[in-house]
């Protein structure tokens, strides 16, 4: 798959590739410090995503005002975003799934949690049939 990972922190992305390569995943990451970035990658000639990871609290513009951006799209709506963050605030849980967002992940503290809640993820998303353009 390819997967276009929206996060500001580069401990975060270093993770990501860490449990990717751990759990034997081969995907094709394409990375963006925030959602100005990631708008900017989406209206490029590179192949839009499968998914999109997106964290919420970023500079610039917020994940929140990324989906809204993104969902209001007509070729970008149906890309199947998933939230990664570490916010457990309801209200953003609760606009996220408003705007249309496809999951909602709170990274947990102990990396072994979030290398088992990432492989269902993965493995849900690759058992699916994706919108491909």
């Amino acid at each position: 798959m390819n997967i276009l990972f929206i996060e500001d922190d580069a401990i975060e992305t270093m993770k990501l590739h860490r449990t990717l390569g751990k759990l034997g995943l081969h995907h094709d990451i394409i990375e963006a410090k925030n959602g100005e970035e990631a708008l900017a990658i989406l209206n490029s000639d590179v192949k839009l995503p499968d998914m999109i990871f997106l964290d919420l609290n970023m500079p610039r513009m917020s994940g929140i005002e990324f989906l809204k951006i993104l969902k209001a799209h007509d070729s970008y709506r149906y890309l199947p975003t998933v939230v990664l963050t570490t916010s457990q605030n309801r209200a953003d849980l609760l606009e996220c799934y408003k705007i249309g967002i496809a999951g909602y992940v709170i990274k947990p503290l102990k990396y072994e949690d979030y290398a088992e809640k990432l492989r269902k993820v993965f493995e849900y998303w690759e058992a699916n049939e994706l919108v491909k353009k």
